[in-house]
């Protein structure tokens, strides 16, 4: 290990190439940006990002859900949770709906977010059969099992 040569200590800094091979963020975070942009040319069809695709299939298939509950299943932050879903109301995809009680709001797919999410779907499906084809059913179900198990422990559950 690197010492600080004025200190005589350990240099953390020696640590990076280290980081870079075996740092579970590093890497997921890596890894899903390249997958995210694989999906992204995709769909690029459709005029959606992968990042709009995916909360326009949660919406569809769990909504109209708070955007609380939104954020909370895509494991996203209030504020990035917020910006995207403006985004998907402007163009017209998502509806807010009055939430159960006065104090929330809730998000649905529009008629346009259902076409516009009907049409993406063969693309999905094209892109998606790509990763399945090249990684292997095997490694793509232990990439999944790997993926749960590690939002499971970042999250305390």
């Amino acid at each position: 290990m690197k010492r600080d040569v004025d200190a005589g200590t350990p240099n953390p800094l020696s640590l990076c190439p280290e980081i870079v091979q075996v740092c579970a963020n590093f890497n997921l975070r890596r890894a899903a940006r390249a997958v995210s942009q694989f999906y992204d040319g995709a769909l690029q069809g459709s005029g959606l990002r992968s990042t709009q695709f995916s909360m326009l299939v949660a919406i569809h298939e769990n909504g109209p859900l708070t955007v609380n509950n939104l954020g909370n299943g895509m494991v996203m932050d209030q504020t990035t949770v917020s910006r995207n879903l403006r985004v998907l109301q402007k163009q017209g995809y998502v509806a807010m709906v009055p939430g159960t009680d006065r104090r929330t709001r809730a998000v649905s797919i529009t008629k346009k977010g259902t076409n516009v999410l009907r049409d993406a779907i063969p693309s999905w499906k094209k892109a998606q059969a790509h990763m399945t084809t090249t990684l292997g059913e095997k490694r793509m179900q232990q990439l999944f099992e790997g993926l749960q198990a590690a939002t499971t422990i970042a999250r305390g559950v």
